[in-house]
């Protein structure tokens, strides 16, 4: 690829929390972080919108189906080949949930309590942000 056709790419990123207060987990079958567990997303497609890669990313990933909220953050990922702007937000799960079934990219997929995330290892910084989403989802 030409050094000058390069552009950063749009991803997103979704904290689903469930009514138990777990949040969603997938665990990286691929590079980058392969093996570590982060929350479903990916990269959004040529003429989707960003609320419908929120959708399908959680769903291809988990096999369950979400109600979009709002925008928590967003953050860059950069290294020599890569460079990602990710849209970070939160979901809760649409109607009765199933146990999560890992698709697509994710080697496993999980709802876990805050307490059992010092059992897991997570991509770097999403102890911060997981705090940022929790925030928004609790009542005012």
């Amino acid at each position: 690829m030409r050094e000058d056709t390069r552009r950063p790419q749009l991803a997103v990123g979704v904290f689903v929390f469930d009514a138990a207060g777990r949040v969603l987990l997938v665990q990286r079958g691929r590079p980058p972080a392969q093996g570590q567990w982060s929350v479903p997303g990916g990269k959004v497609e040529w003429g989707e919108s960003v609320a419908a890669a929120c959708r399908r990313e959680v769903r291809e990933e988990t096999g369950i189906d979400v109600e979009l909220g709002p925008l928590v953050t967003w953050i860059e990922r950069m290294d020599d080949a890569h460079h990602y702007v990710i849209l970070d937000f939160v979901a809760v799960p649409r109607g009765d949930h199933a146990q999560p079934i890992a698709g697509d990219d994710a080697a496993d997929a999980r709802w876990l309590h805050e307490t059992q995330l010092d059992d897991v290892p997570l991509t770097a910084g999403l102890r911060q942000v997981l705090r940022q989403a929790r925030a928004q989802c609790q009542p005012v």
